[in-house]
């Protein structure tokens, strides 16, 4: 019984799998892939769930201290997902760790640049977007073989509809996304 206690999940973890399953799913709808050029490969799909990631993330923080919390846990959430994802792909124990480390640190780049060009929209900021967008969501294609426009624009309005969302309600799990 004593134990139980101990391993009980905080409230905010389940609000980040609820949240986080949600981004997910925003993540893998079709039009990204077919109408946006988003690669629907390994990679692709990793950076579709990123830049959703960082948008609600990015909402999140926003609602100083409450949404904090949250937003760590979120990160958490990620973490793990992204561990278990890699062992259902069949990578070995020994290299998942370094692996998922590496996940994180990519993640962390594109946290910042997302964050700081969306934040300095007004000021130049789309240019650096667009730039960001191309070099992780598009690198592995050719440079001239996609225009991120259309996801650039995508971004922006999501970041907007998520910045007009109810801090209340995006703390409780309830997450609406943009269509692409």
């Amino acid at each position: 019984m004593i134990f139980k206690r101990f391993l009980k999940a905080k409230p905010e973890e389940d609000l980040a799998w609820t949240l986080y399953k949600g981004i997910v799913e925003q993540a893998r709808q079709p039009a990204l892939f077919s109408n946006l050029g988003i690669p629907d490969d390994v990679d692709g799909r990793f950076e579709s769930i990123v830049l959703h990631l960082v948008l609600v993330l990015r909402r999140l923080k926003k609602d100083f201290p409450e949404g904090e919390a949250l937003a760590a846990s979120l990160q958490e959430v990620f973490y793990t997902d992204m561990d278990r994802s890699l062992r259902e792909m069949g990578a070995g124990d020994l290299g998942v760790g370094k692996r998922v480390q590496r996940m994180a640190e990519g993640f962390m780049g594109r946290l910042n640049a997302y964050g700081d060009a969306l934040d300095s929209l007004a000021q130049g900021g789309e240019v650096d977007l667009k730039a960001a967008l191309q070099r992780n969501v598009y690198g592995t294609l050719p440079a001239d073989s996609v225009d991120p426009e259309g996801l650039l624009r995508y971004a922006i309005s999501l970041a907007d509809a998520l910045d007009r969302q109810d801090g209340v309600e995006l703390r409780r799990g309830m997450l609406e996304f943009l269509s692409p």
